[in-house]
């Protein structure tokens, strides 16, 4: 019988034994060493001064104004299993991993919009406008503790880095980063997400998710944010995959985002909307305008094809449109007719590949990536 090598771990397999390592990464431990955990001395003025070494003398990082943070510097072969992070949570800070010595990140992403909370642009906005997501690969719970549990081979090398780009204050991060150092089979491919935002998108053109992916791999979710800067119903758009070499017209098509996240009809119980977080799929965020500051709707949803996910050969490229209803009911004479809409509208697509990974769009300056 094939050894076990630990990986891909569900109720049916959970007591096999295993060879596999476990390792775990944190402020307390952030080498990953075997027996190198609470090794740090006390502090002579912080709260561990009168127990001593071993009591909780290092549990966060403080990452200094333009600093990068090396969360993780793994030699392989092994898999991250799980993510744990709180602290200082905004768009200040930038997520991104590397596998096998590549250059090229395969995650590039504001840290609060990887967990699928997009509208933590500040520190306090997941706290102020907290919402749970309670989905199979992230979960984020009360008050700001994000969790990730996407699967994450590599074979040589594995090196996670969280840079602050705040110009003059520092952001202080309690992290876990749980791995095994096992087999990688031949078959399996490496982890990417990438962030993008349009605001506003321009008329009459979809919005781009993602595009020039190259090489073999498969989709497998969407977290979006959604601004919605005028009053009408904003949900019409379709979501498209176009793969393996499809130009004008997308091999798979779907039929409204409400759909897409697996709402239908603008979510609406009693004439409002009504949000969810389920394993899949969810729309778990309503932002409402309170007549001052904030003067705009702001949704957060995700899609995770964990079940179905989407496979291509060759290339992908993933768009969706901004849609709406004319607010005219009968601007033409002919009955409801649909509209381009121009909202601000952010994204994260996460899929698998073989490396290596075409290179992304940079990202936005950081006043843009802030802006509420």
């Amino acid at each position: 019988m094939t050894p076990f090598n630990g990986l891909n771990l569900h109720l049916g397999n959970l007591s096999r034994l295993s060879s596999a390592q476990s390792r775990s990464i944190s402020a307390e431990n952030p080498r990953g060493e075997r027996g190198g955990g609470a090794r740090a001395e006390a502090d002579p003025n912080g709260p561990s001064r009168h127990l001593g070494r071993g009591w909780k003398c290092r549990p966060a990082v403080s990452i200094d104004p333009g600093e990068t943070l090396e969360m993780a510097d793994i030699q392989g072969p092994g898999a991250i299993q799980s993510i744990w992070i709180t602290g200082s949570v905004s768009r200040n800070l930038i997520l991104r991993m590397y596998w096998d010595d590549q250059q090229q990140p395969a995650v590039e992403v504001p840290l609060p919009d990887f967990f699928a909370v997009p509208w933590a642009t500040r520190e306090d906005d997941l706290k102020d406008h907290f919402a749970q997501v309670s989905a199979l690969p992230i979960v984020v719970n009360p008050g700001c503790g994000l969790n990730c549990f996407w699967q994450m081979p590599f074979r040589r090398h594995c090196r996670i880095t969280l840079e602050n780009q705040h110009p003059a204050q520092a952001q202080r991060c309690f992290y876990q980063v749980n791995y095994t150092l096992t087999d990688v089979p031949d078959a399996a491919a490496y982890f990417h997400a990438q962030f993008r935002r349009a605001n506003p998108v321009p008329y009459g053109e979809e919005y781009s998710i993602v595009d020039g992916i190259r090489g073999r791999g498969h989709y497998v979710g969407t977290s979006l944010g959604w601004g919605v800067l005028d009053d009408r119903w904003w949900g019409e758009g379709e979501i498209k995959f176009f793969m393996d070499g499809d130009a004008e017209f997308p091999t798979i098509c779907g039929t409204g985002t409400e759909d897409y996240v697996g709402g239908s009809y603008d979510w609406s119980v009693a004439g409002e909307y009504r949000t969810y977080t389920t394993p899949f799929l969810g729309m778990h965020q309503v932002i409402k305008p309170d007549g001052h500051m904030l003067n705009k709707h702001r949704h957060a949803m995700y899609r995770f094809h964990v079940l179905d996910p989407i496979r291509f050969q060759r290339d992908l490229r993933v768009t969706i449109q901004d849609l709406g209803f004319h607010p005219d009911r009968d601007f033409d004479g002919k009955g409801k007719l649909f509209m381009a809409r121009q909202d601000d509208i952010c994204s994260v697509a996460y899929w698998y590949q073989a490396l290596p990974t075409a290179p992304f769009p940079e990202l936005p300056d950081r006043m843009f990536l802030t802006l509420p």
